[in-house]
């Protein structure tokens, strides 16, 4: 499934192509569309660390898509919330990322549905 959804079709490539950034930063915007988070939160989710977030916040702040604010109860922290523009851009990399690649997409709805119980099984 890997090799057929990552590899053969590669979203994580048609999103960064289609926003013009990298995927990291695509996955900053698709946590934060869910709610703000301090950069320790967005670092964690991230996995990465804090210089390193700084360096996404900044970009995608420079391009509109975030902003970046004292916490309200403790301005030793930032906490980095979405823009509408930045919703958008999440917006646009769910439906890329959510969309099936051609072979899965025309399966026999039958076939699809064996592939579906087969992948649930699989993941419980």
């Amino acid at each position: 499934m890997r090799a057929l959804v990552l590899d053969r079709y590669d979203r994580r490539k048609e999103v960064c192509d289609a926003l013009d950034m990298s995927f990291i930063r695509v996955k900053a915007l698709r946590y934060l569309v869910a709610a703000p988070l301090t950069m320790r939160q967005l670092a964690a989710k991230l996995a990465t660390d804090a210089p390193y977030t700084t360096i996404v916040v900044d970009d995608l702040v420079r391009r509109g898509m975030v902003v970046r604010d004292v916490h309200p109860g403790d301005r030793r922290q930032k906490v980095v919330t979405v823009t509408p523009e930045g919703a958008r851009a999440a917006g646009r990399a769910e439906e890329i990322l959510g969309e099936p690649p051609p072979p899965l997409r025309d399966l026999d709805p039958t076939d699809l549905a064996t592939l579906d119980r087969i992948i649930a099984t699989l993941t419980h």
